[in-house]
This record gives C-alpha cells, sequence and structure tokens, in this order.
C-alpha cells in the first residue's frame, strides 16, 4: 500500500520531487517486516478467538449442570448410571453425591495426570480406561441409563457405527448423548493433542438421520420431561442433548 501511495504522490507532481518523498521511500521499505508483524499477530488473535473464551467446548461440564434435570426427567432411572467420556471422574463423583444414585465412569482417553480422588476411583474400580471403538467389557442392560459426553464427537462415522449401538446395548432405561453444538462451540487447543483430532459438530438433523440408519429411536417421555423441568428454571443447554431409548 505505501509504495501506491508514492507512486500516487509522483503523479499530482508530475515533474520535481517533494522533501518527504524520500521519508515514503524509508517506510516503503521496511513494511514487508512490519507486514509480517502484524500476520504474526492477527494469526495469534484468531487463534486466540477460536479456542478460548466462552464458547470452549465441554459438554462434560454440562452434564453436571444437568443432573437435577435429569432426576426429573429420569426418576427411578438414575440409580445405577454410568457416565462415559473424558473428565469422567469429576461426573461420577457429582453423581454418588446424589442420594440412590450409584455410578461408575469410562475414561476414553489417557488419565495419566489424573488428581488423588480420580486415582482412587480408579482403583476402586468405579471408573477404567477403555477404548469406546472397541465393545464395552460389561453386559447388556448393566446400567438403567448411560450418559455420554465429549468422546462421540471425536470419532469418525465407520466407529460412530459400532460405538453408539454399543452405549445403547449395555443400557436399560435409555442413553443420553450430550453432543457438541455447531456455530456455537470451539474445541480447545489443550484437547486437539489429548483426543488426536478436532472435535467434528454435527448438526441436530446429521444425528437424527444417524440414529435412524442405526435403529435408534428417540425416548420421547424422558425428552418431554427434560425439556419441561428446563423451562421452568430458564435453562437452556449449551450442548445438543439426545434421547435414546435402549436396544431391545
Amino acid at each position: 500500500m505505501s509504495r501506491r501511495q508514492v507512486g500516487s504522490t509522483r503523479r499530482v507532481g508530475d515533474s520535481g520531487s517533494f522533501p518527504f518523498v524520500g521519508a515514503l521511500h524509508s517506510k516503503s521499505r521496511s513494511s514487508p517486516l512490519l507486514s509480517i508483524c502484524l500476520v504474526l499477530v492477527g494469526a495469534c488473535l484468531l487463534i486466540g478467538y477460536a479456542f478460548s473464551g466462552p464458547g470452549d467446548y465441554s459438554c462434560t461440564s454440562e452434564v453436571q449442570r444437568a443432573i437435577p434435570l435429569l432426576k426429573n426427567a429420569y426418576g427411578d432411572s438414575m440409580r445405577k448410571v454410568l457416565h462415559v467420556g473424558p473428565e469422567t471422574c469429576s461426573v461420577v463423583s457429582t453423581l454418588l453425591k446424589e442420594e440412590e444414585t450409584e455410578a461408575w465412569g469410562v475414561e476414553p482417553y489417557d488419565v495419566e495426570d489424573a488428581d488423588s480422588h480420580c486415582k482412587s476411583l480408579l482403583h476402586k474400580g468405579l471408573v477404567r480406561v477403555a477404548d469406546i471403538k472397541f465393545p464395552l467389557p460389561y453386559r447388556s442392560k448393566s446400567f438403567s441409563l448411560v450418559i455420554v459426553s465429549d468422546a462421540l464427537d471425536y470419532l469418525s462415522p465407520k466407529y460412530l457405527n459400532k460405538t453408539v449401538p454399543e452405549l445403547a446395548r449395555v443400557a436399560s432405561d435409555g442413553l443420553l448423548l450430550f453432543a457438541g453444538n455447531p456455530g456455537k462451540q470451539k474445541a480447545k487447543v489443550a484437547e486437539l493433542s489429548k483426543f488426536g483430532r478436532p472435535a467434528k459438530m454435527r448438526s441436530s438433523s446429521w444425528w437424527n438421520r444417524f440414529f435412524s440408519q442405526t435403529n435408534l429411536e428417540e425416548n420421547e417421555a424422558a425428552s418431554k420431561k427434560f425439556e419441561k423441568a428446563a423451562s421452568k428454571i430458564s435453562y437452556t443447554p449449551a450442548c445438543q442433548v439426545f434421547h435414546l431409548k435402549p436396544l431391545h
């Protein structure tokens, strides 16, 4: 841009020179370095915007906020719960504080940096590490309710076709999926290295087609109860919430 401005100055004068033309040439020579610096600063700002702030992606924290609503919607089905997803130790700990609720967790990723409380849950067998791309180490209908968060968005359709029906297999009353909301949430940079791939935010229409193809039906009764309880406290989930029936 600086060079074009110098050129136009010369055209205005038609001949001769102005005292400040040399200064403009000096600024012109330094402009490439300045441009590179501006590009780097802009890139840093964009990365910071894309991967931080209120749009950070976490449906696991959403699960913990929604537990009172889930008790309203599922009632006795909250008696024996399996949570599947990263940071499952925190969800299991919260569920165990609820009356008449037993809880277990499956952590699909590495837990080397787990705190002492999480290690205690692992030692007791309440939480286990397992690759959900393979069959779960549980018998059919082992749990009344299976809740999944922050796990399926990192799987390709190739694995989803096997994993989601497998999750429904071990549930007796219902399967509850918390999925990322496209356009509203973004993956954190730290999670990209942990999960190996960025989260794929899929639309509700995509998920509904997927459920139809895998013969999974909506649990309309639980869905309506959840929405009714949420409306009473003006609660709007940041994640998509899908209530599904177990496999028969």
